[in-house]
């Protein structure tokens, strides 16, 4: 799945019973996150960790739909399993883990090589991982070994990002931004235009090359 594609209508068994995905994500922010396989040990911190935070994703109205290539009875059993490691998970299991034993779906979404799907030896998913808009647009993807667990901050961090640049669209998040702190105004935004737009001001930074592109602001 590429940046600014629409995600497709798939419709798909999960462990919260059936769903089509546009008609399931209504009108919210969608975390569509893939893992290699159940009763695997990152797979489960990382599934717990989400569900720890789903109060945090539900301020951002965004709802997060896990996938893995494994059968749904097996989802119903790793989740007692999660919840039995992640003692802090509150009341119930809060998102649905869809069941894609054929490992189609994976295929399709980009999260496993064709060539492999067919192979129990090989044939699990990396941890893909897509941020999706109300409007069924990808909006980031990430993508991380089967080694490697993922941040949940971070996924939040990017969630604020992509609510605050839809909002404003003439600034940009820079590198390690979190929210409350300076974003950086579009080059493509003239300085008239800045003045109006932040009239409790900004920053210049001068560069060597003269080239004023740097131009930051707290007041958003």
């Amino acid at each position: 799945m590429r940046l600014g594609q629409t995600m497709p209508n798939f419709k798909a068994e999960t462990t919260k019973g059936p769903i089509s995905f546009h008609e399931w994500q209504g009108n919210s922010w969608v975390v569509l996150f893939s893992h290699p396989a159940d009763f695997t040990p990152v797979c489960t911190t990382e599934l717990g960790r989400i569900a720890v935070h789903q109060p945090e994703f539900a301020k951002r109205n965004a709802k997060c739909l896990a996938h893995s290539v494994d059968a749904l009875n097996s989802h119903v059993d790793w989740v007692n399993d999660i919840k039995s490691y992640c003692l802090d998970i509150p009341g119930d299991f809060p998102y649905p883990i869809i069941a894609d034993p054929t490992r189609d779906l994976a295929v399709s979404l980009g999260m496993l090589d064709e060539e492999q799907k067919k192979d129990p030896e090989v044939a699990k998913t990396i941890r893909a991982l897509y941020i999706i808009s109300p409007d069924h647009k990808v909006r980031l993807s990430m993508f991380y070994p089967m080694s490697t667990g993922r941040n949940v901050d971070e996924i939040l961090r990017t969630i604020d990002s992509l609510q605050l640049t839809d909002r404003l669209k003439v600034v940009a998040t820079p590198a390690n931004w979190t929210p409350g702190t300076k974003v950086m105004i579009l080059p493509s935004v003239t300085d008239e235009e800045a003045h109006k737009l932040f009239p409790k001001g900004f920053d210049k930074v001068s560069m060597p090359s003269g080239v004023n592109y740097v131009r930051t602001t707290e007041n958003y």
